[in-house]
């Protein structure tokens, strides 16, 4: 996301929400940034590693297996020749290895047209991609974030969002996806970079 775009952004968030406010004061300029490497296909694939994983462990398992394919993230039909065993030593365990070589089945044979995905809203896009294996809300949601680059995405199941709003809020227990709702319905409709300034807010590796 370019700074121009940010900045109305941040300014409304500012206004509408003193708490985000001072959030947004302590974490300082936004530097959302969209995943423009690869393909759609890779993004995708990089939101099914960091599912129920830290930052850290996702990246380290995102590294090795790029070191299969020689440092780059593998084509569908590269996914779909390499053993099991192979994945399983780069950290994949059998059950992402299902869903990421379900996902390249699908676009490999045309079943999952990701290209024209640009071109539909984003309860569309959540829809389309939720027909793969794996791939739930979360997923898309990142997808729709940090890939496309959509400015009103609100993960509300999303721990880093709930520790996040807990922690400026001041709550004395994680707030529920309905509770992450209502905080965030001043943000509308840049909830994206508010999303991003609680990760931040938490020195955690933000999802790509």
């Amino acid at each position: 996301m370019k700074p121009k775009h940010a900045r109305p952004a941040v300014a409304h968030l500012r206004k509408a929400d003193p708490v985000l406010a001072r959030v947004i004061e302590e974490v300082g300029p936004c530097r959302l940034t969209l995943n423009t490497e690869g393909s759609h296909f890779h993004a995708l694939l990089r939101s099914v590693l960091w599912q129920q994983l830290s930052g850290k462990a996702a990246a380290t398992i995102h590294e090795r297996l790029r070191a299969l394919y020689g440092g780059r993230d593998p084509e569908p039909e590269e996914l779909l020749a390499t053993p099991e065993e192979a994945l399983r030593a780069a950290g994949v365990s059998r059950q992402k290895q299902g869903y990421l070589k379900d996902l390249a089945a699908k676009v490999a044979s045309g079943q999952l047209p990701l290209a024209a995905v640009e071109q539909l809203p984003d309860e569309a896009i959540v829809e389309a991609l939720a027909a793969v294996k794996g791939v739930g809300r979360w997923t898309v949601q990142m997808f729709l974030l940090f890939r496309l680059g959509r400015p009103d995405v609100l993960p509300c199941a999303d721990l880093g969002i709930q520790k996040g709003i807990q922690r400026a809020y001041e709550l004395p227990a994680l707030p529920k996806p309905a509770d992450v709702e209502r905080h965030g319905a001043p943000w509308r409709p840049y909830a994206s970079v508010a999303a991003w300034y609680l990760w931040k807010s938490l020195d955690t590796v933000v999802p790509d």
